[in-house]
């Protein structure tokens, strides 16, 4: 029997470079991923949680609980990524979505449906449910879909990986600032449940869209990285071939452990101000609307950062790079220790901008740089593990700093300490493919 083969469009007959075709649909991919983002869930709590009978509290901690269960997992996925490759996995996780999409439209069905196969009428129900929709959504949407569709767009290229991930780290950073708006006209024509399963069948398309045009290496298929060979005198850093790293030699150096980590801070750092935003500025004197409209300039100064230093990175060091995240972390540490007053805000604005400006540079371009394109997704896949599991913490410790000590300003000091912590110890994270 002849196998069949899904290979309609082959990349060595392209009238032009595939590469840039697999940089448009790996930047698609992140989209989809939207669903399990925490800016795509986060519309849905209020209808959400009054559907399935839960308190805030309640849906929250849920979301918390299968955020951290997802984190244990996306190590593994990232082994699937260099043993099955980016469409494989793409589409199993894109159809993992979809279903769990599906399913959580019908969540408050299932929901009264357990309750009376067990003839039992409790909050427990409807929070395991969640639980494990929140799992699904986690996992399958922000771990393996992002992570499968950005190492796969830095896979085929090198030299201009930068300047290519400019161009997706832009059209990711425009598309999640609209969902919001996109988001809530979908509930307000479909309800929060017809929303969900609209996204769910767009995801059965993406699916589709996955199989036809992902590709894994361009080697496989007869071309090179950028589409070219580096010219004689090249300044890129990767103008020449470097070998790749094992992942067992990788999580041995100090350089995957600096850089993971301060990863990971973006995350905490962000999230948990993200999710208190409204609080943290009520508690401190300002007007609701005031904290709201704090995140355009942040996003003003994260999109600049990124686009500067996305296209300039192909040139630069990465511990240059990761020095100046650092410097965006205490900046925003220190704002938030400060946040009553206007200093502490600009720090804030000024901080956070850096910081998440300089995460959608290093997120992409620090594995393969360090470690080359072959393990990629084992390695990178470890790092997510620990920034996913970061932002499930942060929203609980932010808290925490408020109920327990009375003011949110407190986070500061762990805060500041950590990123001088990682300061010290990334002094010597030198890149383990290059002279020190």
């Amino acid at each position: 029997m002849n196998k069949v083969s899904f290979n309609i469009i082959n990349p060595s007959r392209f009238p032009f470079f595939y590469g840039y075709v697999v940089m448009v649909m790996g930047t698609l991919g992140v989209w989809a991923s939207l669903p399990g983002q925490t800016v795509g869930v986060s519309i849905f709590t209020d209808p959400g949680k009054e559907a399935v009978g839960l308190s805030r509290d309640q849906f929250s901690t849920a979301y918390m609980i299968g955020t951290l269960m997802s984190s244990f997992f996306i190590s593994a996925a990232g082994r699937w990524f260099d043993r099955y490759g980016a469409r494989i996995v793409a589409a199993a996780s894109a159809l993992v979505l979809a279903a769990s999409l599906l399913l959580a439209s019908i969540a408050h069905k299932l929901t009264a449906g357990i309750e009376s196969l067990f003839s039992f009428n409790h909050w427990v129900i409807p929070f395991v449910v969640m639980v494990l929709l929140f799992f699904m959504f986690r996992f399958s949407g922000q771990g393996v879909l992002t992570m499968s569709s950005r190492n796969m767009v830095m896979k085929w290229f090198e030299r201009y990986r930068g300047r290519v991930n400019a161009f997706s780290a832009l059209s990711i950073s425009l598309g999640f600032s609209i969902a919001p708006v996109i988001l809530d006209r979908l509930i307000t024509t479909f309800q929060w449940d017809g929303a969900w399963r609209v996204m769910g069948f767009s995801l059965l398309l993406m699916t589709i869209l996955i199989i036809l045009t992902f590709r894994d290496n361009p080697e496989k298929y007869g071309l090179i990285p950028d589409g070219r060979k580096a010219k004689k005198g090249s300044k890129a850093i990767e103008s020449k071939p470097l070998r790749s790293f094992e992942p067992k030699e990788a999580f041995q150096t100090r350089a995957f452990w600096m850089y993971a980590l301060m990863l990971s801070f973006n995350s905490f750092f962000i999230t948990g101000f993200t999710f208190h935003v409204i609080s943290i500025f009520e508690t401190s004197g300002y007007a609701r609307s005031e904290a709201v409209a704090i995140f355009i300039p942040i996003a003003v100064v994260s999109v600049a950062i990124s686009l500067i230093f996305n296209f300039i990175s192909d040139w630069i060091r990465l511990k240059v790079l990761l020095y100046i995240m650092i410097g965006g972390g205490l900046l925003a540490s220190l704002g938030m220790g400060m946040i009553s007053s206007t200093t502490g805000v600009y720090l804030i604005v000024a901080g956070q901008g850096i910081m998440g400006g300089m995460f959608s540079v290093l997120n992409a371009v620090t594995w393969p740089r360090l470690f080359g394109r072959k393990y990629i997704g084992t390695i990178s896949g470890k790092a997510m593990a620990m920034i996913v599991f970061a932002s499930a913490l942060a929203p609980v410790l932010f808290s925490l700093s408020h109920t327990r000590l009375g003011n949110y300003e407190y986070i500061a000091i762990p805060s500041v300490l950590f990123v001088i912590f990682v300061a010290l110890a990334s002094i010597k994270a030198n890149n383990p493919r290059l002279p020190a």
